[in-house]
């Protein structure tokens, strides 16, 4: 069973997701701050983070950014989650860091394939790590592979949701001028 981390500072969303997780056979586990979140994660290392955008005092890229830079918690993969688009700015800083982005209100099937994939993903870039190891591959180049391996898909997932956001946009401004 994965342990997947919900950071939320809104008590409801954390309930939601929690029930949603609950009832799709993972194992959830809740902090309701970035700061939480990183003393949780001295504890225990989940398989996956969803990591609320917008918390109080510390955000949630923030957050990102901590988790990231400790070599025992870089390598837990983390969703972004939040009711608002991405921006430009913001997949340029962070994209590389993240393994997807998920818009609330969400369902459970687009939260589960959110979540199955990162998860799969995971896996296979770390049994294709492990043969390469067994073969004798420089480490840095392993190193290299795996990063580019996870960052690949999720910079085609971001901009598809960039796509999205700005689709989004115009058709407001459209709308607006129309009125």
């Amino acid at each position: 069973m994965y342990t997947i981390l919900v950071v939320n500072d809104s008590p409801m969303v954390v309930d939601v997701l929690m029930a949603m997780l609950d009832r799709g056979g993972y194992h959830p586990v809740s902090a309701g701050s970035g700061e939480e979140c990183l003393r949780l994660l001295k504890e225990t290392k989940p398989d996956l983070i969803l990591l609320d955008v917008k918390m109080r005092p510390l955000s949630g890229w923030e957050t990102l950014r901590r988790i990231k830079d400790e070599p025992e918690t870089r390598h837990i993969p983390v969703a972004m989650h939040t009711g608002k688009h991405l921006t430009p700015a913001e997949i340029q800083q962070y994209g590389g860091l993240i393994e997807d982005y998920i818009l609330l209100p969400t369902t459970h099937r687009e939260l589960f394939d959110v979540i199955e994939y990162i998860l799969n993903k995971k896996v296979q870039i770390e049994q294709e790590v492990e043969i390469a190891r067994r073969a004798g591959a420089d480490v840095k180049l392993i190193e290299e592979f795996q990063y580019l391996s996870g960052s690949v898909d999720t910079f085609r997932r971001l901009i598809r949701l960039l796509e999205l956001s700005l689709r989004t946009d115009v058709s407001i401004r459209i709308g607006e001028h129309l009125m």
